[in-house]
């Protein structure tokens, strides 16, 4: 495939425990390259385009109240296979079903604050990526 870019995101379980070294070890260790990265707080509008994919369901609001409750580590990650390494270094969404070694098997509370998101496929890294990042503060 070839090298590609991904989106990530240190959520706020674990900016609050800091844990934002740790992860980041976790993906060099991986082979992915951090070519952007910013801390902010993100906003409830942020937080509602970001999340808009889950708008209907029953747990849009409490994600979005979680997602704006604190520090988030925004990231462009750039690598071989991109999108579908960091998504096996991050492991399973819900962490009791995470692989040993995957980053929400380590460091995960629960299945909400379970510590990284990270693109599904390329087109929407792309998107994600676009939405916190301008093209001048990726340096790779």
């Amino acid at each position: 495939m070839g090298v590609e870019r991904t989106f990530s995101l240190i959520k706020p379980d674990a900016t609050k425990r800091g844990i934002t070294g740790l992860i980041n070890a976790d993906i060099e260790g991986a082979g992915l390259r951090i070519v952007a990265q910013k801390r902010i707080l993100m906003t409830r509008a942020q937080a509602e385009t970001f999340y808009a994919v889950h708008k209907e369901r029953p747990f849009y609001g409490s994600l979005v109240d979680y997602m704006t409750s604190g520090p988030v580590v925004a990231q462009v990650l750039e690598g071989e296979n991109a999108v579908l390494r960091y998504r096996e270094v991050m492991g399973a969404t819900n962490p009791e079903s995470a692989l040993e070694g995957t980053i929400r098997k380590k460091f995960a509370v629960s299945v909400t604050e379970n510590s990284v998101h990270g693109s599904d496929s390329p087109e929407n890294a792309a998107t994600e990526i676009r939405q916190f990042f301008s093209e001048n503060e990726i340096v790779g």
